[in-house]
């Protein structure tokens, strides 16, 4: 899978944390899986909100890396947005 191909799905390669051309550094959530964060992200970026997972784990390889948890990162033009939708989210009862 080509670098491009992992931004798309909301995967950080490397040391680059870019979304949309704007570097996403503000993490909006840490959360202990990389699936929690893929749905946060999905549900952002559903909502227009850039959005990039970024987790210590190999590339989720190795999943017992995660020890720190995985984190939600935005774009610093979006944390506003993002924080609203997350606390939003948390709000539904289930």
């Amino acid at each position: 899978m080509g670098r491009t191909d992992q931004r798309e799905m909301g995967h950080v390669a490397g040391t680059s944390h870019e979304a949309a051309g704007e570097t996403a550094s503000v993490p909006v959530a840490v959360v202990p899986s990389r699936i929690e964060a893929e749905l946060i992200v999905g549900m952002l970026r559903s909502n227009g909100v850039r959005a990039v997972v970024s987790a210590d784990d190999a590339g989720g390889q190795e999943p017992p890396l995660q020890l720190g948890g995985v984190r939600v990162l935005v774009p610093r033009s979006d944390e506003a947005s993002a924080r609203r939708l997350i606390a939003e989210a948390d709000d539904i009862p289930s």
